[in-house]
């Protein structure tokens, strides 16, 4: 049964999304604006994206972010739900409730803490064992498994406790082999918690500005850590077409993501 909202609460959703989304409007109506004031609309122009095409340290930085981005997301998606379903399907073992601590810390650290661990880490096993060479890509794309695995393992993790079991145990009981029965039937029944973990991963490592800075290397830092530093000389209107270019990838990922798990459930 639909329930009509009240004019107060339509006000005041109104403005919470207005507060969310007209930033976001605004900074794609002056990625086409011809002046170099990104605050000044001096005329319609597209010479922002031209113009982006061309700096190379942008495009850099923004290929290094979407390369560690997609590989950070796959892997926590991998160990996330290797976690969950050990925290689930395992019962109660030794050590349990110190695996789960550990599975959830990183979601309550504060992200200096955890960079400063990470660094310490990674230079004390180049020195022990002369890996990992120096830092770049690599350690960033470990750091943000480290992160972003948490929040997978709690998506699956809920996903797995709210789901039905006998599919899984009839299959078991015709003889399938339970890592058939976890690939054919358990997977495809927990895809939703699986894509929206992937995309909310995808989402943090994107974004992840202070773990970044503490284990990155020369030649491998990340958009957000370019845009953080050119920031201090004034922004510049490129930066503004390369988030308008980021936001329409993200929004279509997310509606692409949202008929996929929609076309599950029905």
């Amino acid at each position: 049964m639909l329930t009509k909202l009240s004019p107060t609460l339509k006000t005041f959703m109104t403005l919470g999304y207005g507060f969310l989304y007209l930033p976001i409007l605004t900074l794609i109506i002056f990625s086409f604006n011809s002046s170099r004031q990104v605050t000044v609309w001096q005329g319609f122009s597209t010479k922002w994206y031209r113009s982006l095409l061309q700096d190379e340290v942008l495009i850099k930085s923004a290929w290094v972010s979407l390369q560690v981005a997609t590989f950070s997301a796959s892997a926590a998606v991998v160990f996330g739900t290797l976690a969950a379903v050990v925290l689930v399907r395992l019962g109660r073992f030794k050590g349990r409730s110190f695996f789960g601590i550990l599975t959830t810390a990183p979601l309550v650290m504060p992200e200096v803490i955890t960079g400063l661990a990470l660094l310490l880490l990674f230079v004390g096993l180049e020195q022990i064992i002369g890996w990992p060479k120096g830092r770049g890509i690599l350690t960033i794309t470990i750091a943000h498994i480290t992160l972003c695995m948490t929040y997978v393992t709690i998506l699956v993790r809920g996903r797995l406790s709210d789901m039905d079991r006998s599919l899984e145990e009839a299959a078991l009981d015709l003889g399938a082999r339970p890592l058939k029965v976890f690939m054919a039937i358990t997977l495809p029944l927990i895809s939703p918690a699986l894509i929206s973990g992937w995309l909310l991963a995808f989402a943090l490592s994107l974004d992840d500005l202070v773990i970044a800075s503490f284990v990155a290397g020369p030649g491998s830092s990340t958009l957000p850590m370019v845009i953080f530093s050119s920031i201090r000389f004034g922004i510049s209107p490129q930066i503004n077409a390369l988030a308008t270019i980021i936001i329409t990838g993200v929004a279509i990922g997310v509606m692409v993501a949202g008929w996929l798990i929609h076309r599950k459930k029905y």
